[in-house]
């Protein structure tokens, strides 16, 4: 073999290698989900909202409580399914059928941030050194924004509303914070605390409001899933794209109901479907995992009301009716 070939041979394969590595990389050989199974990981959770997972693989959920007082709490969950209660004490409302209050939550460093929908309330906790079987801490001695009343204060709807109810990091590290009642995206800067309006997001049909539930940063756009206010009507939901300039556009549409959305490994959406609604409610097992196209990847759910990806082929789901955490593999 000639000098040349030899050269040419060893280039492609080189350029071949790295090519290969860059696509491990950056996990674009990973497939997506075709359908998922679902086994039961924790149990007799009190109305679960949110759900999140720290640099432990351990997982933090909110649970609503009774919708009678002050027993809203955040949880820490080990990997082996044992449950330390973090803090207690968040109000509890029984609204429309529904007991709600605290909503959404992230790690992020060894800080746990928390969202009090209702009283639209921010909480940053240094959870670095908290640990499984500790007392909780006091809700007093965390710290705490008022986000709702800004939100109240643009007059974004009529009558004024805010429901303060989940939130994402964007590429400069400032916090977007989605709220269900003014159907806006909220920006908070990550050095001053400063507030601004992001983005508004429009009807998703005559007279029908978006009631934005979930927002993730895919690396170049947010994406958010939508409930739909009612009669939430089969069809009506959406997910909107809104670029790094706060500009709205529909990414997909078609879905009904959906509370929540997280990526897959290769950056695409899946979402929830709560259920569907009726005479008598939200239907009985009327609830799904879909793709971005809308293919069902689990049915029969329990009005789901958050799922998050875990490590490698894992997911985990929220069921607000069943109180439990599922965890659903591919």
């Amino acid at each position: 073999m000639s000098n040349s070939k030899k050269l040419t041979y060893s280039l492609s394969t080189f350029l071949f290698f790295l090519f290969v590595l860059s696509c491990t990389d950056h996990d674009i050989f990973e497939p997506e989900p075709e359908t998922l199974s679902s086994e039961i990981f924790i149990s007799g959770l009190r109305y679960p909202i949110g759900l999140a997972a720290d640099d432990m693989e351990n997982l933090w959920v909110t649970e609503a409580g009774s919708g009678k007082g002050n027993d809203g709490s955040v949880s820490m969950i080990t990997p082996s399914g044992v449950k330390t209660t973090f803090v207690t004490g968040l109000q509890s409302l029984m609204r429309e059928g529904s007991i709600e209050g605290i909503a959404h939550l992230a790690y992020r460093e060894g800080q746990l941030y928390f969202l009090h929908g209702s009283n639209g309330i921010l909480y940053t906790a240094d959870v670095s050194s908290f640990k499984s079987g500790d007392a909780p801490v006091q809700l007093a001695d965390i710290d705490s924004v008022d986000i709702g009343s800004y939100v109240e204060s643009l007059g974004l709807t009529d009558p004024i509303n805010s429901n303060t109810y989940d939130f994402t990091f964007g590429p400069d590290d400032h916090m977007y914070i989605i709220d269900a009642g003014s159907n806006a995206i909220i920006k908070r800067d990550k050095v001053t605390g400063a507030l601004s309006l992001f983005a508004k997001l429009p009807n998703v049909a005559a007279d029908v409001e978006a009631v934005p539930t979930g927002i993730v940063y895919d690396g170049s756009k947010f994406l958010v899933s939508t409930l739909t206010g009612f009669p939430f009507t089969p069809g009506n939901a959406k997910i909107f794209q809104v670029n790094t300039s706060g500009v709205v556009d529909v990414y997909k549409s078609k879905f009904t109901t959906l509370t929540g959305i997280t990526l897959s490994a290769n950056q695409k959406p899946i979402v929830i479907q709560h259920g569907v609604f009726g005479a008598m409610g939200f239907a009985a097992k009327s609830g799904k995992v879909l793709n971005e196209d809308g293919k069902v990847l689990l049915d029969s759910l329990t009005r789901p009301t958050d799922i998050i990806r875990g490590n490698g082929r894992i997911y985990y789901l929220l069921s607000y009716q069943d109180g439990t955490i599922s965890k659903l593999t591919y």
